[in-house]
């Protein structure tokens, strides 16, 4: 989807470039009721390209499994009259042997319809080119868990984005042996669906913005969706205990670091600012203020007082929209006051969203799509070499401040990704 620093979608046809628009139950078990849902979505997507996904990397097969968690004390934050919160979360993690048996799908059909379309119009695709609702992961639903017990780390994905567009990276973290819990942040996506069947779409948060825009109060938008992301990642980190015992068992709680991409980075800085569970953090190219624009003018907690604990800034290089802390000024600001380990890293000739699935799967339509087109979605990098220097440095981050193994990538030197360090 196209992008801005915190946002992955455009809603009601404005594009904004700052921070705008994307107890545990198995997800066999059914939703006491339904919340408020945006338009309707077909769950037969018309056939088109099966786009794939790249292997992961590590020493371990993968599993994932989903799970709904569900806040009784706090109401929708997009729907008031909804009593509470659902979330849907998946969780990536090391497996052992799998057996031969078929992979997961990385959306699932409903999900794959209004997320796809989203995708068709945010880069310009032609409708109907892909069919989103066939790539697989290389992951094996509820897989016997490896032995062991290993670090946990939480993905937001950016505001617009499922929590599924993000698959090539959170597997082969979980190959290299890490739990990554992934979370939808229910109300921002196209489309969410829970246990039972029923979708929630983004209809209700899309107008709230409009609205917000039209009337001159985007701050207070802003600051609802990221207080929003903020309690639904404290929410999950609180029950964690409550997930499978085969799960909880080869969990590190002790342990536990978090990324996201653009407002998922955000959500990442904010929770950690926060909540000292969190050891580590990655920000994957979002913006650390809350404006339409980022120029500084309304800069969070976090960007002004930095974090004790170490963060990594992932920026993209673009002449309009790209991110390093010498053209963020959110990020110059936090680089200012940040007292634990930094750095800052940018990705060679990328774009904003260069740092999801799209890299991996957007120039699979080279063909048929124009090179001024993809370029604008996902820049001019090579895509194996951006999604391995992707893998690289988040694994590389978490295995030196979750794992205490440092293979000494982030220390500047010279790289076979393509990245700049800046100083």
């Amino acid at each position: 989807m196209r992008s801005s620093r915190l946002a992955a979608v455009s809603l009601v046809g404005v594009v904004v470039s700052g921070l705008a628009l994307s107890t545990a139950v198995p997800a066999s078990a059914g939703s006491a009721s339904h919340a408020a849902a945006g338009p309707s979505v077909s769950s037969s997507p018309a056939k088109g390209r099966t786009l794939t996904l790249p292997a992961p990397r590590g020493r371990y097969a993968t599993g994932e499994s989903a799970f709904r968690l569900v806040d009784d004390g706090r109401p929708d934050p997009w729907t008031p009259d909804t009593p509470y919160r659902e979330l849907m979360v998946s969780v990536f993690y090391p497996a052992g042997h799998t057996g031969g048996r078929p992979f997961t799908r990385q959306l699932p059909p409903a999900v794959a319809a209004a997320v796809g379309s989203a995708v068709e119009e945010g880069d310009e695709l032609p409708a109907g080119l892909v069919d989103w609702a066939a790539t697989r992961t290389h992951s094996v639903k509820d897989a016997a868990v490896a032995p062991g017990r290993f670090p946990v780390v939480l993905y937001s994905p950016g505001a617009g984005d499922p929590r599924d567009w993000n698959v090539s990276l959170v597997e082969d973290l979980a190959s290299r042996g890490f739990v990554v819990v992934t979370v939808d942040h229910t109300g921002e996506a196209p489309g969410v669906q829970f246990p039972d069947g029923h979708m929630v779409g983004n209809g209700p948060l899309t107008t709230a913005w409009a609205q917000a825009f039209e009337n001159g109060t985007t701050l207070a938008f802003f600051t609802k969706l990221m207080d929003a992301r903020t309690a639904d990642t404290r929410l999950v980190l609180d029950r964690l205990t409550s997930l499978p015992g085969r799960l909880t068992g080869a969990m590190d709680l002790n342990r536990i670091g978090m990324l996201g991409h653009s407002a998922g980075g955000f959500t990442a800085a904010n929770t950690m600012y926060g909540d000292p569970r969190i050891k580590a953090g990655v920000d994957m190219d979002g913006t650390l203020e809350y404006s339409v624009k980022p120029d500084g003018s309304n800069l969070s907690e976090v960007a002004l007082h930095g974090l004790d604990r170490p963060f990594l800034l992932m920026g993209n290089s673009s002449a309009a929209n790209g991110s390093d802390v010498h053209r963020e000024l959110s990020w110059a600001s936090f680089w200012q006051h940040q007292r634990g380990w930094k750095a800052d890293v940018t990705l060679d000739d990328s774009a904003h969203a260069s740092f999801t699935d799209a890299e991996a799967l957007l120039p699979q339509l080279a063909d048929r799509v124009p090179a001024a087109t993809l370029a604008q979605a996902v820049g001019t990098v090579d895509p194996h070499r951006a999604v391995a220097a992707n893998r690289a440095l988040v694994a590389s981050f978490f295995d030196r401040f979750l794992k205490g193994r440092d293979d000494h990538l982030l220390d500047g030197g010279a790289s076979k990704y393509p990245i700049t360090f800046v100083r």
